[in-house]
């Protein structure tokens, strides 16, 4: 039963990222990248800018509600804790470590997070204090996160 649930989670995944690459390398996702640039530029070309900003809300809130059921489903519980500011801080920091502007960078961010709070677990309340220390050193060492230092090292976008 657990092989099979990971299994189906991990497809999950995978979906999903393959979801966002598809998005992020159609003409869809360069409009976007246009949006992002210039919205003024978009707009004067005829694009509906609103329209692309609410169906990319729309993708965005369908990926976070996917990932929540997933989780749900894996751990059986869906606790208040997972719609509280401070989650919402750790996937601004998963972003940001891993790298904003990539592909790669949040799910890489995402297993850093998660690895220092299962490391760091038995030092109890120090937890928090720990990661911002490591989280502020790595936003000053690595301007664009891990993925994107590593991208611009190799001349490669991830």
């Amino acid at each position: 039963m657990p092989l099979t649930l990971y299994l189906f989670v991990y497809a999950v995944f995978l979906a999903g990222m393959w979801l966002i690459y598809r998005t992020v390398y159609s003409p869809f996702g360069q409009t976007l990248k246009a949006i992002r640039e210039n919205e003024a530029r978009a707009l004067s070309l005829g694009y509906r800018v609103e329209r692309y900003k609410l169906l990319v809300f729309v993708l965005s809130a369908s990926l976070a509600g996917t990932a929540g059921a997933t989780k749900a489903i894996v751990f059986r519980l869906a606790s208040l804790t997972d719609v509280s500011w401070h989650m919402s801080g750790e996937v601004v920091l998963m972003t940001l470590l891993g790298g904003m502007g990539t592909i790669l960078g949040p799910v890489v961010g995402a297993f850093t997070v998660r690895a220092l709070h299962n490391e760091l677990a038995s030092l109890g309340s120090w937890v928090t204090v720990i990661i911002g220390a490591i989280f502020v050193i790595c936003v000053l060492a690595f301007r664009r996160g891990f993925i994107g230092e590593a991208g611009r090292l190799l001349k490669k976008d991830f």
